[in-house]
């Protein structure tokens, strides 16, 4: 399941790529598998999830031996890479989670080459407020969220560390009635019979792209998709 959208990045054979809060690796493996740069770099702090994603790399064939795919257990607070290094940063998923996210701004700032693009991803506003008001637990267990972001004022706060805004999209409306059930049913778990069968069904239909779930997915991301993606280039030098 991707959130940031590979054909926006337009990535090129030398292009260096480095995801940067990982998890399980859906972004880093995609680009490895399906773009067209020649070096990605997983960066995480979770060994766990590194782990995953490191054994997931074998699920398709290498698809060149000119390219990498390295995964990397770093603070993201504190990049261990030269000032600019990537030519692509993808960030999905991440800020949310961080209490002093704006250090990772200077980070990704420090290590993404000037004409560089920066992806990033955050949950919307409003689907996200109703899931802290139907259950604290969403937000409170270990390594949850730790804020909700508006997305004007993060592009701001972007754009304010050397970053043009360049478009932005909306993803995965079909997910927002999972969360909002999952958060209604919190202490019944995930195995509550209306929570498990709304995942198989986002199960089902990530497996399959069905022609009716897709089209409604995106219709509905507009006003109800569950994350917001923001693109960037940094230090755009305009024609």
């Amino acid at each position: 399941m991707q959130t940031i959208r590979l054909d926006a990045l337009q990535l090129k054979l030398h292009h260096r790529v480095l995801d940067l809060g990982c998890g399980q690796g859906r972004h880093a493996l995609a680009a490895y598998w399906f773009g067209a740069a020649q070096q990605v770099v997983a960066v995480d702090i979770n060994p766990q999830d590194l782990a995953i994603a490191f054994a997931r790399k074998g699920d398709f064939p290498q698809p060149d031996l000119t390219k990498a795919c390295d995964f990397l257990r770093a603070d993201g607070m504190q990049l261990p890479f030269a000032d600019a290094t990537f030519d692509v940063v993808i960030c999905s998923e991440v800020l949310e989670h961080l209490v002093h996210y704006e250090k990772m701004l200077g980070e990704i700032q420090r290590v993404c080459k000037s004409g560089g693009q920066l992806a990033v991803s955050v949950p919307r506003w409003w689907p996200e407020r109703i899931c802290w008001w139907l259950s604290r637990e969403y937000y409170q267990v270990d390594g949850g969220h730790v804020r909700i972001f508006r997305s004007g004022a993060l592009r701001r706060q972007i754009t304010e560390h050397g970053f043009d805004f360049r478009m932005q999209h909306w993803a995965h409306a079909l997910h927002v009635p999972y969360w909002w059930l999952r958060c209604m049913f919190w202490s019944k778990g995930a195995e509550f019979a209306p929570v498990r069968w709304y995942h198989r069904l986002l199960v089902w239909d990530l497996l399959q792209q069905p022609y009716l779930t897709r089209s409604l997915d995106f219709l509905l991301n507009p006003f109800m998709g569950k994350s917001v993606v923001l693109y960037f280039i940094k230090d755009r030098i305009d024609d």
